[in-house]
């Protein structure tokens, strides 16, 4: 079974319209805990733990098609037969191909600040960076790795990161909850040349300013594949723009599922 695979966090109304919310690398699906509860208490709101993140499974492959499966899966046995779905980062280019792959199970596709057809310079770069993951003597040494690494965070979002996030490493210290060899392999995924999602799919893309992850030509074949079904907007931030810019990425966010965009 999916959860068997996938640990799925809920939010909202079971009941509502069901919004399938993707993490990006090292992160998790309560992330998207203080958007949900604010801003999509009508929906039904799963967000996933990606494989080799949280506390889903950890084991391979970790590439984009089984990250596609995975999340097909989940759908499945939440009987979710079509959902709103959005993604942040590299959740966002798994997104993109789930759309690509089973357009039937996707009623609209939010981007937010998608990590798609990296530079591959930039992508080997900040793959090597996590061949040796950071760890930390206490939870206050982690907290203020958090901190200096989010410096535009509330401190709430700070703190929930530090609880749900970290677990004891065999050697006894604290580490973030994630598979370092599934972080290496999402940034190899992310140099892929990008791809646009179906014609007809009504796209929200939102690019963080402060950031450099969404490519000009990136943008420039999403214009020409989807004409009117594209809406691109901004938001003045950094590329964790939905935890750095809550109220601004919530209100955008709830605007364009509760009809921003019309489905299909």
């Amino acid at each position: 079974m999916a959860d068997a695979v996938l640990h799925v966090h809920r939010y909202g109304d079971p009941g509502g319209a069901p919004v399938v919310m993707l993490h990006g690398v090292t992160g998790h699906g309560a992330r998207w805990r203080r958007t949900a509860e604010r801003y999509l208490l009508d929906h039904s709101v799963l967000a996933p733990d990606l494989r080799g993140h949280g506390r889903s499974t950890h084991e391979p492959p970790w590439t984009v098609e089984r990250h596609v499966g995975d999340i097909l899966a989940m759908m499945d046995a939440e009987g979710v037969e079509r959902a709103d779905l959005v993604g942040h980062s590299y959740g966002g280019m798994i997104a993109l191909h789930l759309a690509r792959t089973a357009p039937r199970r996707v009623r609209r596709l939010l981007l937010l600040d998608p990590a798609i057809g990296l530079d591959p310079a930039t992508a080997a770069r900040e793959a090597r960076g996590h061949l040796a993951p950071a760890s930390f003597g206490d939870v206050a040494e982690a907290r203020a790795d958090r901190a200096a690494h989010w410096p535009a965070s509330p401190r709430e979002a700070v703190d929930e990161e530090v609880a749900e996030h970290l677990e004891h490493g065999p050697d006894g210290r604290l580490r973030w909850r994630f598979e370092p060899a599934a972080v290496v392999t999402a940034f190899s995924e992310m140099a892929r040349p990008h791809l646009a999602p179906p014609a007809d799919l009504p796209t929200h893309l939102v690019i963080a300013t402060e950031a450099d992850f969404v490519r000009p030509e990136f943008v420039v074949d999403l214009r020409a594949a989807l004409g009117p079904s594209l809406v691109i907007s901004e938001i003045d931030a950094g590329h964790m723009l939905y935890v750095d810019r809550f109220e601004e990425t919530g209100t955008m966010l709830a605007a364009w599922l509760n009809g921003g965009g019309a489905g299909r």
